[in-house]
């Protein structure tokens, strides 16, 4: 393992050599500790000391993660504010040969936190752009909450009223995978109850908050359970929802003889409705083969 580690440093290292010499900068994006400061990787330790300058979404945040670890490289704001301004300096101080980390206040920059215009600038630059892995809330949920985790849809913060809120819980709601989303720790409730609203009442779901913190707690239960829960006590903290995949329940043979006889009319071929009745009513592959050459 130390022998991996010292790889790693001389590979980042070696790079900062390499950029030098093309008079270019490398852009660091940072995963930063949710919640423990000792999630904080070598690694990134090593890049936050060796860069230029970092770009914090909150520098008054971020310096107590900084001083923790001893790394007294400068720090300059980057956030929704001010990331148009921010993001042409940053790429003059990158063409200039200097080197830039970005982080966020916690996590994984660009995952529900600012930093895609930077990112977006400097690959259309032609300057190299190094991620630095480390902690995910929304990684950390679904690893432990249990369900699958093969295959999943993050969804960040749904939006909070209107169409477009309808929109992402239909479909959250309707996934045959697992979703994840995060969620403000007052909404928590309303949002359950959206989804049971849906329909996704007696599906499985995990309320993580707090996540690496003194205080964590991963909750599960049905999202009804979970709804009925969170309406009563309004949990406190960085919340992450993790919901169970849509299982469609297969229909009596009869009912699907007469969806495969409605989709044949539509003018769907004989494939195309079999695959229908598969994807969309759960029926077995071979009932719905045949039920579509009798349609």
């Amino acid at each position: 393992m130390v022998g991996k580690a010292e790889d790693s440093t001389r590979a980042d290292e070696s790079m900062r050599d390499e950029e030098s010499a093309s008079g270019v900068g490398s852009l660091y994006v940072v995963s930063t500790p949710i919640g423990n400061l000792r999630d904080l990787s070598l690694r990134a330790i090593d890049v936050l000391r060796g860069v230029d300058l970092i770009l914090a979404e909150d520098t008054r945040h971020s310096r107590h993660l900084l001083t923790h670890h001893e790394i007294r490289t400068p720090m300059l704001s980057y956030h929704e504010h001010n990331e148009a301004r921010a993001t042409v300096a940053a790429i003059t101080r990158l063409r200039e040969g200097r080197d830039v980390a970005l982080i966020s206040d916690a996590g994984t920059p660009l995952v529900s936190d600012p930093g895609a215009r930077l990112v977006k600038a400097a690959a259309e630059a032609g300057l190299p752009v190094v991620p630095v892995p480390g902690a995910s809330a929304l990684l950390a949920a679904l690893v432990a909450s249990g369900l699958s985790s093969d295959r999943f849809t993050f969804f960040g913060f749904l939006p909070r009223k209107g169409r477009e809120r309808d929109d992402a819980l239909r479909e959250l709601s309707g996934l045959r995978h697992t979703g994840v989303l995060y969620e403000a720790p007052g909404r928590v409730g309303g949002t359950l109850g959206d989804l049971v609203q849906h329909g996704a009442g007696s599906r499985n779901a995990v309320v993580a908050r707090e996540l690496t913190k003194q205080f964590e707690e991963i909750r599960r239960g049905t999202v009804a359970e979970l709804e009925a829960y969170y309406r009563a006590t309004a949990p406190r903290g960085e919340v992450v929802i993790v919901l169970e995949g849509f299982t469609p329940q297969p229909l009596a043979e009869e009912q699907l003889r007469l969806r495969a006889r409605e989709l044949r009319a539509t003018g769907l071929s004989t494939r195309d409705v079999a695959a229908a009745l598969v994807r969309e009513d759960g029926a077995p592959r071979n009932l719905a083969y045949r039920l579509a050459h009798e349609a």
